[in-house]
């Protein structure tokens, strides 16, 4: 019978003896792949954790001071009564985000802010409850409007001042434990490279030959984790508030609110909020087209109060196309770029317009304003940083992160093209697939 074969019992112990080679060969890539990949789950718990604190802390923020201060107000003048008013209740919603951002929190400054911001909340209520028993004295309007003024309004104000430090530090953090993860990710690479080159050598003195295929899922492990640690990079990027977008946009909403423009802080507001609701959107990377043109528009309607002398926009996408997918954040960056290095250095200000288009196989948005425009030498020069990178990057850091994100989501034959005529414009356009996005309607 063939299994009493000699040559067939040979065969088979021959292939069994170089199976279980492989394997011992392979055993210490496994134990390190499985030390890497719970190093690299345990830092990316660590930085979902920092997201997290700067995106509620972000939120609280943004919304605590006006709300807070508003209220206050029409308690004084008596448009709520003290069992109508929300305030204790924003008082405790507010104590439960802090307390809750000691736990995400691992510096120790960041937790005496944290207690600095507790006080505050305290010495709030103390106001309100002093401003709700002066209420049951008709004398007593004026020394309420004072503690208003004089007390509620600027312990909010250092309160947001002291979340605002909050964020600072913790996107610092972020930074400084994405270089660490990068560190660690070349030691990591380092380590699986002579882990490979053992592997290849020994498995050439074992066989003679070498099975070169069973480098290659080695290989391509490496890449994906290659491709991906550079998306998340971006997105990591993408996801850190601009605070001097931030913080310019509140200064404005302050003037607005100062000089009695209650229509146009309310609209800066609902465009502010709305701008980052878009941004953070539970995560979510790729959005539809109708979703990211919202965020642009949110964008384009709190820069337009803030430099309504020199902007003016268009928007001009049909409908058509609102469905098809597109990378978060794509066309606000090239937008803003527009304003900053086109608009502003105009003199008489000029137009930024937001164009689509539908092709055969493929779809097109194009960012076009009327600008100061570039020369052909800067034109060249950009050009050749967005594809290539180098020293240029840097300077066009924005399209560049564009354009990676689009070539890492869908491929390169998508991605980000520009002209431009000095004194003339600038016209960028991104190219994307005709990849329909899930049902989901964007939130005003």
């Amino acid at each position: 019978m063939v299994k009493n074969n000699p040559r067939v019992r040979q065969k088979s112990r021959l292939a069994t003896q170089i199976r279980i080679t492989y394997l011992v060969l392979l055993l210490p890539n496994i134990i390190f792949m499985v030390y890497a990949s719970y190093t690299f789950w345990t830092a990316n718990v660590r930085y979902n954790d920092m997201i997290s604190s700067v995106v509620t802390a972000s939120e609280f923020s943004l919304d605590f001071k006006e709300d807070f201060d508003y209220q206050t107000y029409l308690l004084i003048v008596g448009n709520v009564s003290p069992e109508e008013t929300p305030l204790n209740q924003m008082l405790v919603d507010a104590r439960k985000v802090v307390v809750g951002l000691k736990d995400y929190t691992g510096t120790e400054d960041n937790q005496n802010r944290l207690r600095s911001a507790e006080k505050y909340l305290t010495n709030l209520g103390t106001y309100t409850n002093r401003i709700i028993d002066n209420l049951e004295h008709d004398d007593k309007y004026e020394a309420n409007m004072v503690i208003w003024e004089n007390d509620v309004q600027i312990v909010t104000a250092l309160l947001q001042e002291t979340i605002n430090e909050y964020i600072y530090y913790e996107n610092k953090q972020l930074q400084i434990g994405q270089a660490a993860n990068e560190a660690m990710y070349l030691k990591s690479i380092g380590i699986s490279m002579a882990i490979l080159v053992f592997i290849i050598i020994s498995v050439i003195v074992v066989s003679f030959v070498g099975p070169i295929w069973i480098t290659r899922p080695i290989e391509e492990q490496v890449k994906r984790e290659q491709k991906q640690l550079r998306k998340a990079e971006f997105e990591l990027l993408q996801a850190q508030i601009n605070p001097h977008f931030l913080y310019n946009t509140l200064d404005a909403i302050v003037w607005s609110a100062e000089g009695g423009n209650k229509e146009q802080v309310v609209k800066m507001v609902g465009s502010l909020s709305s701008f980052f609701r878009t941004s953070l959107n539970k995560g979510k990377e790729i959005i539809s087209i109708e979703e990211e043109l919202a965020h642009v528009r949110s964008y384009l309607e709190i820069q337009q109060i803030r430099y309504q002398d020199i902007l003016s926009y268009e928007i001009d996408v049909p409908q058509e196309i609102y469905n098809y997918k597109i990378p978060k954040i794509t066309v606000q960056p090239l937008v803003e770029n527009a304003l900053y290095h086109g608009i502003k250095n105009h003199r008489g200000g000029g137009t930024i317009r937001i164009t689509g288009k539908e092709e055969k196989e493929f779809i097109t948005i194009t960012v076009a304003d009327d600008g100061i425009g570039m020369d052909a030498k800067r034109l060249e020069e950009v050009r050749k940083g967005l594809t290539e990178g180098g020293n240029t990057k840097e300077a066009i850091y924005g399209l560049y992160n564009v354009n990676q994100r689009i070539i890492l989501n869908f491929g390169e034959e998508y991605g980000v093209s520009l002209d431009s005529s000095f004194e003339k414009g600038t016209e960028v356009t991104i190219k994307l697939p005709k990849n329909l996005a899930s049902k989901s309607q964007p939130k005003s």
